[in-house]
């Protein structure tokens, strides 16, 4: 029987970014058409979070792998592996980190999905695995947290920042019972700092949880849509999802879809009502980047991206999936059906 999951929508925050990096090479003319940005160029996003939380009871036959030194901590010596969770997050969104200057850039809400679990009664403490799609700042910023008056800090090191370099600070784990699960090549890039984007991955949001990586790192090493050293078509079919898919908890089943960076991954999993949901990250983070071109100027491969995308689409459509789209505005949820025209259209979900 297939686990099946609640899950609830958390809004992290509005934010926004360059109009011509989120359109890529698609010209002005034609994205004005369905938004329209402000007056330094700039369009609203939001920061998409999910909650899960499994229908059924977890059972304690349900495992997930875990590092040793944990199992060990849990009495299972020798055998790496933990009772399921009961609550997951996928996503984390930017955090409270970032400096006034830098919020005032990206003209970031006072918010984080901290305050969006609190609206929801759920305590972080309570949530035993942090799904990310990549680790840029405003998908993984908030895997930890400033310190409060009164705490002990968790680490300290250097303050992430767009502006001019900052002091070292103090920050706290925002979910210390969790651990994170991200593809292995996204996790070696991130602390690599691979990117097109000279400021991205940030040491306050990544460190800390390299200090303590065997407690609270898991690492997924999904194969790839394509062989190695494959080239695709546009129309060319990626490898089979059950071939590429990974379960890293029961009913939860993580894929990659590179090109907005190498290891960037969706998470597939069954809500409640019996369908099918996919988290979908920044291949296509809002329904403006339906269209096959619409890739990210941020993308380490845009022709990657858009060979992602049109998979992506094509599954989706096939399937009867619910994507939820990771930076959407507006209504979030959608299904993808044949346009008539050679691609696809969005349907609020």
């Amino acid at each position: 029987m297939t686990t099946r999951y609640r899950c609830t929508l958390l809004r992290a925050g509005t934010f926004r970014l360059d109009a011509g990096n989120m359109f890529g090479l698609i010209p002005r003319v034609v994205w004005s058409r369905v938004v329209t940005p402000d007056e330094r160029n700039r369009v609203t996003l939001q920061h998409n979070c999910l909650l899960l939380e499994r229908a059924d009871e977890p059972s304690t036959s349900d495992l997930i792998s875990a590092p040793t030194s944990v199992a060990e901590r849990a009495g299972r010596t020798g055998v790496a592996a933990l009772p399921a969770p009961k609550l997951v997050l996928l996503e984390t969104g930017t955090g409270d980190k970032l400096d006034e200057a830098s919020r005032e850039l990206f003209a970031m809400e006072a918010r984080s999905v901290l305050t969006a679990l609190d609206e929801v009664g759920c305590d972080p403490g309570a949530i035993g695995a942090v799904v990310c799609s990549h680790l840029h700042f405003d998908h993984a910023g908030s895997l930890t947290r400033l310190v409060r008056p009164g705490e002990r800090a968790d680490w300290t090191g250097p303050a992430s920042s767009f502006a001019a370099s900052r002091a070292e600070h103090g920050v706290k784990l925002s979910f210390p019972g969790a651990s994170l699960i991200t593809q292995r090549r996204e996790w070696d890039d991130a602390l690599a700092n691979r990117s097109v984007m000279t400021r991205t991955y940030f040491a306050d949001h990544l460190l800390p949880m390299r200090e303590r990586m065997s407690e609270l790192v898991r690492l997924i090493e999904s194969p790839p849509p394509f062989g190695p050293g494959t080239t695709p078509d546009r129309g060319d079919a990626p490898l089979p999802q059950h071939a590429r898919e990974t379960e890293v908890m029961p009913g939860v089943f993580v894929f990659r879809v590179p090109g907005h960076t190498w290891g960037q991954q969706a998470t597939r999993f069954t809500d409640d009502r019996g369908r099918s949901v996919v988290f979908v990250p920044d291949v296509m983070p809002t329904a403006w980047h339906v269209g096959q071109a619409y890739s990210l100027g941020y993308d380490v491969e845009p022709y990657t991206s858009m060979i992602s995308r049109t998979w992506l689409l094509a599954e989706a459509c096939e399937h009867g999936w619910v994507l939820m789209l990771n930076h959407e505005p507006g209504h979030p949820f959608f299904t993808v059906r044949k346009n008539g025209k050679g691609w696809y259209e969005l349907e609020k979900a």
